[in-house]
């Protein structure tokens, strides 16, 4: 996470780290209409028909910070087949691991040094990092909610069929040196 910038991040909803008790605590978040709309511009949607996102922020030892919940969501989008419009459903988990920059960065350079070294199992991803003491759980339901999305919807049983036309013999590659073959034979 960067840093926040409200045209980027049009849904917002900042935990401040130092803030967060022993036991944890538990969001429940909902977009706006303005949120929904900016964040529909953002991705390029033609709507967002709802966003809501459930978070349970856990303090962990090291300064660290996981967050577990679900990410729901309606999209209004085209269909790249019929361009009709179409609705989609998301729903996704969402299980990460901050910590202070720092340490995610240093994690990252780690977990990037053990991933060239081939004879290693697949590494664990590193780390987010906690940007200024805050977490914006309004920007990590918008990120998880647009990876989400198919970038290629389509409408149920749409089926996209190429025009075949068959191809002219005389138009290839070599058709001008054949006409030129053909042409210096003629003389």
């Amino acid at each position: 996470m960067s840093r926040p910038d409200t045209e980027r991040d049009p849904w917002r909803a900042p935990v401040i780290v130092a803030q967060i008790p022993d036991a944890g605590l538990h969001r429940d978040l909902e977009a706006s209409v303005a949120e929904r709309q900016a964040m529909a511009e953002l991705a390029g949607l033609r709507e967002i028909l709802s966003a809501h996102a459930s978070f349970d922020v856990v303090p962990k030892s090291g300064g660290r910070v996981q967050v577990m919940g679900l990410v729901r969501g309606r999209i209004g989008q085209t269909c790249v087949v019929t361009l009709d419009p179409i609705e989609s459903e998301i729903e996704e988990e969402v299980d990460l691991m901050f910590a202070p920059e720092a340490e995610a960065r240093r994690l990252a350079d780690l977990i990037e040094e053990a991933q060239d070294d081939e004879a290693l199992p697949e590494v664990a991803d590193p780390p987010e990092p906690i940007t200024g003491g805050i977490i914006d759980l309004g920007r990590l339901a918008t990120d998880v909610l647009f990876l989400a999305i198919d970038p290629y919807a389509r409408k149920q049983g749409a089926v996209f069929e190429a025009e075949v036309t068959a191809p002219d013999p005389e138009d290839h590659p070599f058709a001008v040196l054949k006409a030129l073959q053909d042409k210096k034979k003629g003389r």
